[in-house]
């Protein structure tokens, strides 16, 4: 039996599907390739070059490659743009979840492990989120996670007295970075370290956005996960289902305490020995002080634990970003 990873040609899923072949599990992989590479597909895993939105594709993915589980990556991750695009926001994320679903019920396949987003939660009011902190979406990309949720809910309710009653959970995380891979590396045009190593590399200085917020050192601080341990995660929980164990709706992948940018800038400055003083500039606006999640009940229940330092995490991503050439 195998598991199928939406968007497994993507930085993160890519990872998921190393996982999954270190712990014996057959990965099958289906992406577009719209923001991944078919290069970070292993080549003795099969890949299927398509949309998720294409349900008799993903049905016949599933069929054919004997599934008995999807962990589903895919979606239009890019908060800020999702402002400008909400109706491509909706579709690749909240119609591509639905279409996987009913193809799921259509194939009897009834395990997921949903990637959601701390942007579920919007600006939260406390210091430290945990799963039923409030919700609060403050784009259409965090409310197009939170419907996923509620989707993988709803449709586990309603099949809950058949034979294949829908087993789930989601998670949930801010910035992945870091790599396992040195062949795999965040490409992404808006996240910080590829934005950071593409500015060293081209002998531009980074910038930080607003030094005024209320925290020690008055950058804002956000929690920063490893890519591996988040990977890890996402396979734990694919075991948990696979085998019939107790699991919960949603899981918060959290650090506990949280980096500040200026704790980036500096471990970058440190891991690649290339002094610089990064440019402030004004805040952007509804960038909160703190956004910081507990992993307590992820620990508890995934194996979910911080694996790396920060210095560790700027390293392997510093060594896969220059690998890209």
């Amino acid at each position: 039996m195998s598991w199928l990873v939406t968007g497994g040609a993507g930085y993160i899923g890519a990872h998921v599907v190393r996982a999954l072949a270190e712990a014996g599990m057959t990965p099958v992989v289906i992406d577009d390739l719209s923001s991944g590479h078919a290069s970070f597909v292993p080549g003795d895993v099969a890949l299927v070059d398509g949309s998720i939105l294409d349900r008799e594709l993903v049905e016949h993915t599933l069929r054919t490659h004997g599934v008995e589980g999807v962990i589903h990556v895919a979606g239009f991750k890019y908060a800020g743009v999702s402002v400008q695009r909400p109706l491509h926001t909706y579709e690749q994320n909240v119609e591509g979840t639905r279409v996987i679903l009913e193809a799921m019920e259509a194939a009897g396949v009834s395990n997921i492990v949903f990637s959601s987003s701390a942007a579920v939660f919007g600006t939260p009011d406390v210091d430290l989120v945990v799963e039923d902190t409030a919700k609060r979406p403050a784009s259409p990309y965090g409310e197009s996670k939170l419907i996923g949720e509620w989707l993988l809910r709803d449709q586990g309710v309603a099949t809950e007295a058949s034979d294949r009653p829908l087993r789930h959970t989601s998670l949930r995380y801010f910035n992945v970075v870091g790599s396992s891979d040195p062949t795999v590396y965040d490409s992404s045009p808006h996240n910080l370290f590829p934005l950071v190593f593409s500015a060293l590399l081209e002998g531009r200085t980074p910038r930080i956005f607003g030094d005024d917020y209320d925290t020690p050192d008055g950058t804002n601080v956000r929690d920063y996960v490893h890519v591996g341990d988040i990977a890890h995660a996402h396979v734990v929980a694919a075991k948990r289902l696979s085998l019939g164990e107790p699991i919960e709706p949603a899981y918060n992948l959290g650090s506990g305490d949280g980096l500040s940018v200026k704790q980036i800038m500096d471990a970058m400055a440190r891991v690649t020995g290339i002094e610089f003083v990064p440019e402030m500039h004004q805040r952007r606006p509804g960038d909160p002080d703190r956004i910081v999640a507990s992993g307590e009940l992820a620990a508890r229940d995934l194996e979910w634990t911080m694996r790396h330092t920060v210095d560790e995490m700027v390293a392997s991503g510093w060594t896969a970003h220059r690998n890209a050439g």
